[in-house]
């Protein structure tokens, strides 16, 4: 079973439609992070990380399972099947166990000697039951809702939470940790916020902070720009001066007030003296858009999907003192599909699913070591029947069956303005991603769950997808354009 020293506790953080953008640490000057801002100082900030799908769930099951989307089926959004009739003020119908018969890390951690808890988000299915080896469930009955009267789960029933649902999650967690206390057997606790995700009005949050936001922040990072023309109805938006500081004064208060019960936690783990035995992790599910690229959202901000790095690239800082370094910022190119083989390498535990995912381990960076055994710097996404596949130089997104396709010059035009996929000059370029784009989706992707043939549409997933829903469309057909320019 090994030793307390060789199996560390793992604590994850995992935010909700966070930019990469979105931390003090990260150069952003206005947003006050202070707790993540001293983790990532104790540890290793990672500023070339993506998601494998830059919406919620998709993301989300990517991360538990090693999986892309076009394996574990998961392309958009969980609209239904989170909960059964009874839970008030959620969609209604079956429950439906999206990740029925695949591994997650939590999987295997538990069958390893590992007390796997959840507090918070879930949005993979079935909430009402525990799932993936987890023992401690508390949840959020869907993916989204308020922050206050919000639909939770708590020893398998329903009930709604009137308070602040971003303490909550973080109490709960303290709570998990309180329990464990003295047992002896490590442990994994996954800490998944709801926030930042909208609604930002000033009735959501602790009216304090966002008040000195709206009255004191300038906001001059993010920009202020005209609406993109693919821009859907599905979020609050600020393309006016009223609106943007409402809708910004929200988001950063949201990011604060969540930062703060990091901090909480955090505290809990030293006053127990386990934090040298503990390696924190936190990141985002996906990045996102406030006012990047003239959008509000994350890559189902548009229609059709958009690809943008400030909808694929997420935050993510990893700290244990002692063993992990500090103060390290680490650029090399890695995916949230990663981070299974990462945390069962980094906890002596072997990985029963090798082989079958994509992800490769970069524990060596965090015992301090270099890479090695990564031949191409290059990270895939998809969404649905939009892929994409960047390198450091280039990123290529090729949309099924008829595009619009792009391609982006990321050394000259690191903001992604100048599509240049019908250039005469870059046509080696684009044959090349092209195909290696292709190869690799051929190589990993179930064509029993193979999103380029879903009719992914950024309003929800409803069934399970591909063969397994027997004929049923699994996704929601029904958006809105903001810009007339596509009509309605």
């Amino acid at each position: 079973m090994g030793t307390r020293h060789d199996r560390p506790n793992i604590v994850v953080f995992l935010s909700d439609d966070q930019g990469a953008w979105a931390l003090g640490c990260a150069g952003n000057r206005e947003i006050r992070t202070p707790n993540l801002d001293r983790l990532a100082a104790e540890g290793i900030r990672f500023t070339n990380l993506f998601c494998a799908s830059p919406v919620c769930s998709p993301a989300r099951a990517s991360i538990l399972t090693g999986r892309i989307p076009s394996q574990h089926g998961i392309h958009d959004w969980i609209r239904a099947g989170n909960v059964p009739n009874e839970v008030p003020g959620v969609t209604r119908g079956r429950p439906v166990e999206y990740l029925r018969g695949m591994i997650g890390y939590t999987d295997v951690l538990a069958q390893n000697g590992y007390t796997c808890g959840l507090s918070g988000k879930w949005h993979l299915g079935d909430s009402v039951r525990p799932q993936k080896g987890f023992s401690f469930w508390n949840v959020h009955a869907c993916g989204g809702s308020g922050y206050y009267d919000a639909p939770m789960i708590r020893n398998g029933s329903a009930y709604t939470e009137p308070r602040y649902v971003t303490d909550v999650i973080a109490e709960n967690a303290v709570a998990f940790l309180r329990e464990r206390q003295g047992t002896g057997s490590p442990f994994y606790l996954g800490v998944h916020y709801t926030a930042p995700h909208s609604p930002w009005t000033p009735d959501q949050h602790p009216r304090r902070t966002y008040d000195e936001y709206h009255e004191s922040c300038p906001f001059n990072s993010t920009p202020f720009e005209p609406m993109h023309p693919w821009q859907i109805s599905s979020a609050p938006t600020g393309f006016d001066e009223p609106s943007r500081r409402r809708e910004l004064s929200g988001y950063y208060t949201a990011i604060t007030e969540m930062d703060r019960t990091v901090g909480d936690v955090i505290a809990e783990l030293e006053r127990q003296g386990i934090r040298q035995n503990t390696l924190i992790v936190f990141t985002s599910d996906n990045g996102m858009n406030m006012g990047h690229h003239g959008l509000y959202g994350k890559g189902n901000a548009t229609f059709p999907a958009n690809m943008f790095d400030t909808s694929v690239k997420v935050p993510m800082i990893v700290s244990r003192p002692g063993s992990v370094p500090s103060g390290v910022v680490c650029d090399e190119m890695l995916s949230h599909y990663d981070l299974l083989p990462t945390f069962l390498e980094y906890v002596n535990v072997a990985n029963p699913v090798a082989g079958e995912t994509p992800g490769l381990s970069f524990a060596p960076i965090l015992r301090g070591e270099e890479l090695t055994h990564r031949d191409a710097v290059v990270a895939f996404d998809e969404y649905g029947p939009t892929r994409m596949i960047r390198t450091r130089e280039w990123k290529y997104v090729h949309r099924y069956p008829y595009g619009p396709h792009e391609l982006y010059d990321l050394v000259s035009d690191p903001e992604e303005r100048h599509n240049v996929v019908e250039d005469a000059r870059c046509q080696n370029v684009l044959r090349d991603l092209r195909a290696r784009l292709s190869e690799w989706f051929v190589q990993w992707a179930d064509p029993a769950r193979d999103g380029s043939r879903e009719p992914v549409r950024g309003v929800g997933q409803h069934d399970l997808a591909g063969s397994a829903g027997a004929g049923v469309i699994a996704f929601n057909q029904d958006f809105r354009f903001l810009s007339t320019s596509h009509g309605q």
